[in-house]
């Protein structure tokens, strides 16, 4: 068995929970076993900032490399008696990209932001390029009139005026607290 511990490497002595004293073979040891390991693939384990790896490209993980996705603004439903008002957090995206779809029970807001700065002065050149994609659809509890809907846009706050068809009358009952 002591056999058995001294031709243990430091990772394995590292998981029994034993602490031993380095040796410089052991460093060697360490080092064959990354380059065997990187070989064949296991990068998440040799570098642990690295993130999930696909079959055709390796990418690091962080925030700068993310790929853009869908983003859902937060929103709001509220019902006016005769009409539905939906509001909408929509910062970035201008008015000329956003989208706004309306059905007889449904509403859908689609817009992208795209920003690309170029900027060349003496001594430095600074291009950024920014790109996000909003995507939200909600469901009307009661049918609505489409082609009445009415919408602004104002400080990246989206407000959409959908009339009801059959107008109803909104009831208010006051809550005792106990």
């Amino acid at each position: 068995m002591v056999e058995k511990k001294e031709k243990m490497s430091v990772r394995e002595k590292k998981k029994m929970g034993e602490i031993a004293p380095w040796r410089p073979a052991d460093y060697l040891q360490e080092r064959d076993r990354m380059f065997r390991d990187f070989s064949r693939g296991g990068l998440q384990e040799l570098f642990g900032m690295l993130g999930p790896i696909g079959p055709s490209w390796m990418r690091p993980w962080s925030p700068w490399f993310e790929l853009p996705e869908v983003r859902e603004p937060s929103t709001d439903l509220v019902d006016a008696g005769k009409e539905y008002r939906v509001h909408a957090e929509i910062p970035g995206v201008p008015k000329e990209n956003l989208n706004i779809t309306v059905a007889a029970r449904s509403i859908e807001i689609e817009g992208e932001a795209k920003t690309d700065i170029e900027e060349e002065k003496e001594g430095f050149v600074r291009r950024e390029r920014a790109y996000s994609r909003v995507h939200r659809s909600l469901a009307f509890p009661e049918e609505v009139v489409p082609d009445k809907a009415e919408a602004t846009l104002k400080d990246g706050l989206l407000e959409v005026r959908i009339p009801k068809k059959t107008p109803t009358e909104v009831k208010k009952h006051k809550v005792a607290i106990k």
